[in-house]
């Protein structure tokens, strides 16, 4: 209703006075018409996202933003980056709309920023998002099924929320979320497709103090299962302690060590439970 009265989306007391005209309310109405008989997602219907103070352009091409990994970064990832640490290169893998990119490159002012995702659909969002914020010459897009196109490359910091629904949760999915492209959100039977791959590769792209920071919905179980032998941090955001986990280069480097699998390939969950349970023996 505030888009459709050009009204902004978190101050609305001041103009409560305001008397809605005939074509405000034929606006307004037509939009909450889409919303209800087609069941389309608001913000494709606004073209336009928040999180937190920042604004972003969405259509149907991109999964909308919502992401706990953005209240972490209004935090600058506090306590975990050191106050003085360094944050000159960041990676967003899987990045849509180039949200995490965007506010990234906004909390590390000095950061260049490779933002990543394999839908060529996405990054056209994507870039239509980094230049409206005026950061061309800082953040560059690429298409890349999560590491291959960037070989060498390394990273202070890597950001990511790939997909990670589940299959039992993707067949029970409300329309609103059949809207969205399925490529953003299905990750094979345990919602861990994506996330196992990452946590295999990522080593090879962090700097000595660099961090992973990946989002898993609440998985965090199954993510622990998958990788015993490695620490991870939970932080608490406004989901749960559940839904996001940090670990740093030295952890992942240990845990291909530790792997009785071949390095060239990543374990599948049930390779991690059993070689946790050998251990354990």
């Amino acid at each position: 209703m505030l888009h459709a009265l050009r009204l902004p989306p978190d101050l609305l007391t001041p103009y409560l006075h305001r008397r809605v005209s005939p074509a405000q309310w034929r606006r307004a109405a037509r939009l909450v018409a889409e919303r209800v008989r087609r069941r389309i997602p608001a913000a494709y219907l606004t073209r336009e996202a928040w999180l937190g103070d920042f604004k972003f352009y969405v259509d149907e091409r991109v999964i909308v933003p919502r992401s706990y990994i953005a209240e972490l970064l209004r935090e600058r990832l506090a306590p975990w980056l050191r106050p003085r640490q360094r944050i000159t290169r960041v990676l967003d893998l899987c990045t849509g709309s180039a949200c995490l990119a965007i506010i990234a490159a906004k909390i590390f002012p000095k950061a260049q920023v490779d933002a990543i995702d394999i839908s060529t659909d996405a990054l056209a969002v994507g870039k239509r998002n980094v230049a409206n914020y005026g950061l061309r010459k800082r953040i560059r897009l690429l298409e890349s099924d999560l590491f291959s196109a960037i070989a060498g490359e390394r990273y202070d910091l890597i950001l990511c929320n790939p997909p990670y629904v589940d299959v039992d949760a993707m067949r029970k999915l409300p329309m609103e979320y059949r809207r969205e492209p399925r490529i953003a959100l299905a990750a094979g039977r345990e919602g861990l497709d994506a996330v196992l791959k990452i946590m295999w590769h990522a080593a090879a792209h962090l700097t000595d103090e660099g961090f992973l920071v990946v989002e898993v919905g609440h998985h965090r179980r199954r993510v622990e299962a998958a990788f015993p032998y490695v620490r991870l941090i939970w932080p608490q955001t406004s989901g749960g302690d559940d839904c996001v986990f940090i670990v740093d280069r030295h952890e992942l480097e240990g845990a291909r060590r530790m792997a009785p699998v071949s390095r060239r390939q990543a374990p599948s969950h049930q390779a991690s439970r059993a070689a946790a349970a050998s251990r354990r023996k």
